[in-house]
C-alpha cells in the first residue's frame, strides 16, 4: 500500500499559557519539544497504521521566542518511510494575535519514528509517494538525513553511507 504524505497531515494549535512559559513569559523549549513529539507521532502513526515509538530527534533551534498569549501551531507529516522507520518534518509557527503580530515560524525539525507491534517488535510501514516539489525535494534529502542520522548514532560507518560520500572525503 502506498500513501501520501497529505495522509499523515496533523496540524495543532496552543494557547501559550503562563504555566507553559519561563521567568521571560516565553514558551518553555521543552513544552514545545512535547507538543512537537506528539504532533509528529500522530502522522508517524497515521502513515504506519500502528504503534511508533521516537527513535530521534534532530537538531532544533530555537529561531524565535514565542510569547506568553500566543498561538503556536504545529504542522507535520511523513516526508520518506524506510522499512520499518519514517522521517517526519515539523514546522511551528507563532502569532501573538491580540497584539496584531504576523504570523512568524519559529522552529523546524525532523523526528524519526519506527512502528512496532503489540510486542515492540518492528514493522513494515507504507511507501511514500510524495506529491508536491516541496514533498519531493524532502524526500530526497531524506536519506541523506537518515545515514547522517545512522552515522552520528555509530550505527553505520562513514565509508557505508552512499548518499553521504561527498561530505565523508570518500
Amino acid at each position: 500500500m502506498k500513501k501520501s504524505p497529505n495522509d499523515s497531515l496533523v496540524i495543532k494549535s496552543e494557547l501559550v499559557l503562563p504555566n507553559d512559559t519561563n521567568t521571560l513569559n516565553n514558551l518553555m523549549g521543552g513544552r514545545l519539544m512535547y507538543l512537537m513529539d506528539i504532533v509528529s507521532a500522530i502522522s508517524a502513526q497515521r502513515h504506519s497504521g500502528t504503534t511508533v515509538v521516537t527513535a530521534s530527534v534532530d537538531n532544533v533551534s530555537f529561531t524565535h521566542p514565542i510569547t506568553i498569549g500566543s498561538v503556536v501551531t504545529l504542522t507535520s507529516k511523513v516526508t520518506r518511510s524506510f522499512n520499518s522507520s519514517m522521517e517526519v518534518h515539523i514546522e511551528v509557527f507563532a502569532e501573538n494575535i491580540p497584539k496584531g503580530k504576523e504570523r512568524i515560524k519559529t522552529n523546524e525539525a525532523f523526528f524519526t519514528f519506527v512502528a512496532v507491534d503489540a510486542e515492540n517488535k518492528t514493522v513494515k510501514v507504507p511507501e511514500l509517494v510524495p506529491e508536491t516539489t516541496e514533498e519531493k525535494a524532502l524526500f530526497e534529502s531524506a536519506l541523506k538525513r537518515r545515514e547522517l542520522r545512522l552515522v552520528l548514532a555509530g550505527r553505520m560507518k562513514p565509508e557505508e553511507a552512499e548518499s553521504l560520500k561527498t561530505l565523508f572525503g570518500k
